[in-house]
């Protein structure tokens, strides 16, 4: 190291002999020592000072105990341990007998509780004597001695209450005990309150304002709880009670005028203690009519509605798990919300401000939906041992708790709800303007309300009543359809409060809409959809159509949901959440509905098949839909009809050949030979693919036909064979003289539903010919976009020409068919059912039952729709539930099982979602192809060519040409016997090999010869031994 030139570089040395670090450590050590020292100090000094402060307060408490002791000794001197010294002059301002009294008045002690007793008998006979309480208290001239009138009023009113409440243990077999009854020590204290509370008293504000503000709502609560519990409780339910009297008085004090009482915090008001209760009015059914009628409602509401817009928790902690206090709330404003709601004064905010509150509490519950109780809490005791410790275990309610609510939410309360909510918006508003700020409200409270309802309790009961007595369906139409027109969305989705400010205002709307239509629309009858238009006109649903079709691409694509969040801890996650959850949920609704319609426009169109397909459906979203588990697959899953149908196809094509490609590699397609009987084809076929696994099925399949002679006919079966195999079982398996299948009207088949008495293993054989129907369900798609009469099955490409009926394809669906499929079955019965439903006189004259006669093979035999149906008539409420089981029975329940095991045998080969991914008339073009006029110019475009011929070849474009000249039929003909092969066979059709189902074409030198040669060929319909 060199010199820098710096002298300041040069180390310090201390002469003291340490150094500086040294210094610096003693000095920390002294300031810890001295801060420990402090901290000591300061404790000693607390310490002394709460010695000081607790015998302070016990000297305080041993005088005043002192003084309470005097006082009592004075008081037994002058009054008497039991009264018996006290007169009527005893209550008056001037006594000493109530300042002595509530001056050293315990609850706890039992000669002071009997004092109380013994003075509440005699202030109740001393006024029932007089007539007036004023002047028992205050003698003549109340006015001047108010103040100390008040003052001991309000303190006996509430040593009553509270000796009650601190003896209820105690008094339990007395608690709920009715004012007849005395001599009970309960029923004195309590109606003592009731006589000081009087309405008509001057002082009964002061009173029960000083009670409110000591929380007396509080005592009452547990004293009613506490009185639940007695044995006695039950043979008093119907009297009124003498603590049911004391709230009825106390409950209208709501600080309007000429209330003077102030108001008090939510959280110890008759709201949060009292109706928290459960099956409060079961045991006040005095107060229950008190809080309905009287308007009382309408201000409680509103104070639990302005809570709810804080989202302050004012409600006690819960009695048990299975009465949690938001749903004994719930259950107790529900039960008296319809006698609110019938009350002439009853207004519009009070009906918005109870949509609120039921959609708040609503929402906390657990789903009380169609799912057995018993089944949730099995499924918990499972899962008992995967909980983690930041897991929540699911709530289940008391039994008689989810009743309660789920019976309020009755037709009658949904009635009137809506009319309140709808009853001043026009159904037909001016659709140059946007929704004013009620309809608004008005359209955002129902809304939220029943789309929690919908997810919350069973639908059964209420989706029937909400689509055809109420107007919501309109009201909401119009909404939309003038918030569509006038682009109001964005804006509407800064008023609905239920979401937040940047959800799609269309959400809540749809989440409720889309439901009720769709079950609307199950009961609908074709004359009232297509020619009377209602509910709506086929204009508005078009406009509906496209509304759907955009709200669900923007879902599904262009914005997905992201999985809600599990738990929210603040009012924005908690909005988010729900706007999450709303999300999915309308994306469902929406699927649905729009698929239902889909369907009504597969009967009748009204409009093009194109308006249901999404914009944005491009070979990069074909290309992802193939893929598991990509946006793209999912949205083929939940909503095809977005997805137009030849794209479809195409990828159930590539389905289908990513199987075949797959078990081929893997050598699962084994070579399996048939060797069938023809007058013998469907048991032989029956026995033989019967004994073949699933694997095995889907493998290639060889035929060798036997004759009648016993010898088998020539011929390799290259393919060609077997789809001559398919062709004849199929029309002998589906034909109607077989017994297994009948013919609608329309020559459209479905199962026999007495399949059952012509064949003993009738079950068995639906489950054959599903498998065989899908072993042939077409794959030409993949090559051609247009289809043929009898296109090929679906795995391997046979021609099948089987028209089944609509209602019979649904069940390949596990679709469940309504009453406007019935025409396609039995157009008569239709007939005389939707004559039932709209007959305008009295039904049951009619002596119709609910039952129905089945007519199999000549044998009639009845059968009950209803328990007990042939002594249950059919009337004018009923008539709409007689005609859906009618159609039930006939579309559904009749075929069952045939349906049940036919699926089963088709599932074996082609999955479920493939064939989700079609309607039932898409469905039957796969199977039976389409009756429309053929592109030979596309079969041309996908022709390939061998054996010297090219496209330009002479021969070859002649061929096109008489192709192009043959009828319709004939072209059907010839694509049938030369094209509808497998998808080998279609790639070499100008091939020879008669067994390959190829066809040979000479090099024939005119158009005649060729033509004449051809339509030989095609209709010549020779066996393999003539080839």
């Amino acid at each position: 190291m060199y010199f820098s030139g710096d002298p300041s570089t040069r180390k310090r040395v201390d002469l003291g002999g340490r150094s500086s670090k040294e210094r610096d450590r003693q000095k920390l050590l002294e300031q810890t020592r001295l801060e420990r020292n402090r901290r000591w100090f300061v404790r000693q000094q607390n310490s002394a000072a709460l010695k000081i402060q607790l015998q302070k307060c016990f000297r305080g408490r041993r005088a005043v105990k002192a003084a309470h002791s005097k006082v009592r000794e004075q008081f037994y001197g002058t009054y008497g341990k039991y009264c018996q010294n006290v007169d009527r002059h005893c209550f008056g301002s001037d006594s000493e007998f109530l300042r002595q009294l509530l001056f050293f008045f315990n609850a706890r002690n039992a000669g002071d509780f009997a004092i109380l007793v013994e003075t509440c008998r005699l202030l109740v006979q001393f006024v029932r004597d007089s007539g007036d309480t004023v002047s028992l208290f205050a003698g003549r001239d109340y006015s001047s001695e108010h103040a100390l009138v008040d003052y001991r009023v309000k303190q006996l009113a509430y040593a009553c209450v509270q000796a009650v409440h601190e003896n209820r243990d105690r008094l339990k077999e007395e608690l709920l005990m009715k004012p007849e009854e005395s001599s009970v020590s309960t029923t004195l204290l309590l109606e003592a309150v009731v006589l000081l509370i009087d309405p008509k008293l001057p002082w009964v504000c002061n009173i029960v304002g000083y009670l409110l503000q000591r929380k007396a709502f509080t005592l009452f609560r547990e004293i009613a709880l506490t009185g639940k519990e007695s044995t006695k409780t039950a043979t008093s339910i119907g009297n009124v009670s003498s603590l049911e009297r004391v709230l009825a008085l106390v409950i209208p004090h709501i600080g309007q005028m000429p209330c003077t009482c102030p108001n008090i915090d939510p959280q110890w008001s008759f709201s949060s203690q009292i109706l928290t209760i459960p099956f409060l009015w079961q045991f006040f059914p005095y107060l229950k009519e008190v809080f309905a009628i009287r308007g009382l409602s309408q201000h409680y509401i509103h104070q639990m509605a302005l809570c709810v817009q804080n989202c302050a928790n004012v409600l006690p902690n819960d009695i048990s798990t299975e009465y949690p206090g938001y749903a004994c709330l719930l259950g107790n404003i529900l039960e008296t919300a319809g006698v609110a709601l019938s009350q002439p004064n009853c207004s519009f905010e009070m009906a918005v401000d109870l949509a609120a509150v039921t959609t708040f509490l609503l929402e906390a519950l657990p789903s009380m939906k169609s799912s057995s109780r018993e089944s949730r809490e099995s499924s918990m005791l499972v899962d008992d041992d995967m909980i983690t410790g930041d897991e929540i275990t699911e709530i289940i309610l008391n039994r008689d708790l989810e009743q309660q609510i789920c019976n309020a939410i009755d037709p009658r309360f949904l009635l009137q709800l809506t009319n309140l909510l709808f009853g001043g918006i026009s159904h037909a508003g001016n659709s140059h303007d946007g929704p004013d700020d009620k309809e608004v409200a008005a359209v955002g409270a129902a809304c939220a309300f029943l789309h929690v309802t919908f997810n919350t309790l069973p639908l059964e009961r209420i989706m029937t009543v909400l689509a055809y007595r109420t107007e919501l369906v309109p009201v909401l139409w119009n909404f939309m359809k003038r918030c569509h027109e006038n682009q109001k969305w964005s804006s509407l989705s800064q008023q609905l409060s239920y979401l937040s400010g940047d959800a799609h205002g269309w959400l809540l709307p749809l989440a409720v809409f889309c439901p009720v239509y769709k079950h609307m629309l199950t009961i609908v009858d074709n004359e009232e959809f297509y020619e009377r238009e209602k509910p709506l006109s086929l204009k508005d649903i078009r406009c509906l159509i496209i509304i759907l079709r955009q709200a669900l691409w923007q879902l599904l694509w262009i914005n997905p949901t992201t999985p809600p969040m599990k738990y929210a801890t603040n009012t924005s996650s908690n909005k988010r959440q729900t706007e999450q959850f709303i999300q999915e949920r309308v994306s469902i609704v929406a699927s649905e509905l729009l698929s239902q319609l889909q369907d009504w426009n597969n009967r009748r169109q009204f409009t093009s098949p194109s308006d249901f397909q999404a914009d944005g459906v491009n070979e990069f979203f074909i290309s992802q839909a193939v893929t598991e588990n990509t946006r793209a697959n999912d949205i083929l899953k939940q909503a095809p009809f977005l997805v137009p149908f030849t794209s479809r196809v195409k990828i159930f094509t590539s389905q289908l050949t990513a199987v075949r490609q797959r078990h081929g590699s893997n050598s699962v397609f084994t070579r399996n030979r048939f060797r069938i009987r023809r007058d013998h084809i469907l048991e032989d076929a029956y026995n033989q693919m019967s004994a073949l696994s699933e694997d095995d099925l889907r493998g290639v399949i060889r035929v060798t036909f036997v004759n009648e002679f016993g010898v088998e006919e020539a011929g390799i079966d290259g393919g060609g064979i077997f789809k001559d195999f398919m062709e004849n079982i199929t029309r002998a398996a589906f034909d109607v003289q077989y017994g297994l299948f009948k013919e609608t009207t329309d020559h459209l088949l479905y199962p026999n539903p007495g399949s059952g008495m012509t064949h003993e293993q009738h079950l068995q054989f639906f489950h054959f010919l599903g498998t065989l129907l899908a072993k042939s369900i077409q794959c030409c798609w993949c090559l051609y976009p247009y289809a043929i009469p009898g296109t090929l099955a679906m795995f391997e490409g046979i021609l099948v020409d089987i028209p089944f009926a609509t209602f019979f394809l649904s069940k390949l669906k596990q679709k469940y068919n309504y009453l406007n499929d019935l025409p396609s079955l039995d157009p008569e019965l239709y007939r005389h059912l939707i004559f039932l439903k709209h007959y305008e006189g009295d039904i049951s004259e009619l002596e119709l039952y609910f039952v129905i006669v089945n007519n199999e093979y000549g044998e009639q035999t009845e059968e009950e729709l209803l328990p007990d149906g042939k002594n249950l008539r059919v009337t004018n409420e009923n008539v709409i539930t007689f005609i859906h089981l009618v159609a039930n029975h006939r579309l559904n329940f009749q075929i069952r099982q045939q349906s049940s095991h036919f699926l089963r045998g088709f599932q074996l080969l082609i999955q479920k979602d493939w064939i989700d991914m079609f309607n039932e008339h898409e469905l039957q073009l796969l199977i039976s192809g389409s009756l429309d006029s053929l592109d030979v110019d596309d079969i041309r475009l996908n022709t390939n060519y061998a054996g010297g011929y090219h496209k330009e070849h002479y021969v070859i474009e002649m061929f096109w040409e008489v192709l192009k000249s043959f009828s319709l039929e004939n072209q059907k003909k010839f694509l049938k016997a030369a094209g509808n092969a497998s998808e080998e066979a279609l790639d070499r059709l100008p091939t020879s090999a008669t067994c390959m189902n190829l066809l040979k074409l000479p090099p024939y030198r005119s158009k005649e010869q060729m033509e004449t040669k051809l339509l030989y060929a095609i209709n010549a319909d020779a066996g393999f031994d003539l080839s």
